[in-house]
């Protein structure tokens, strides 16, 4: 009888739904709670929490960002570049920079789309892009 599961790496081990469904069968998932993966599998609440920890984080919008006016607020608190992410994002998908106001609408609309897209969520925050000095 299984007793222990270790999710490794993919998809599993990233998703809580899965880690809740292997605790009620009574087997031991070996990783983090179902609770810690919701939190830090949501960009703006992974933010949140980390800075409620006290860690050092890019400047950015407090939460999420449901309207072209807020993310206009937020990006001139912000100071241009910003860059426009998915909260439910990754692989770099749902990532948009927008170099001053006047290309913001576009890259505001064109991330929540491809969010939605990829992610079945239109949910996005802003933060201070920073550019590559170079490797």
């Amino acid at each position: 009888m299984l007793t222990q599961y270790i999710p490794v790496l993919g998809f599993l081990s990233e998703n809580a739904d899965f880690a809740e469904i292997v605790n009620a069968h009574e087997i031991n998932f070996i990783g983090p709670s179902p609770e810690h993966i919701k939190t830090m599998g949501d960009k703006v609440s992974a933010k949140i929490a980390a800075e409620k920890a006290g860690l050092p984080l890019v400047p950015g919008s407090k939460g999420s960002i449901s309207s072209l006016n807020k993310a206009e607020e937020e990006a001139l608190k912000i100071g241009f570049p910003v860059i426009i992410k998915a909260a439910a994002g990754g692989g770099g998908r749902g990532m948009k920079v927008a170099n001053s106001m006047e290309n913001l609408s576009e890259a505001f609309s064109s991330a929540r789309s491809e969010a939605k897209a990829a992610f079945g969520d239109d949910t996005v925050y802003l933060e201070k892009y920073l550019k590559t000095q170079g490797i």
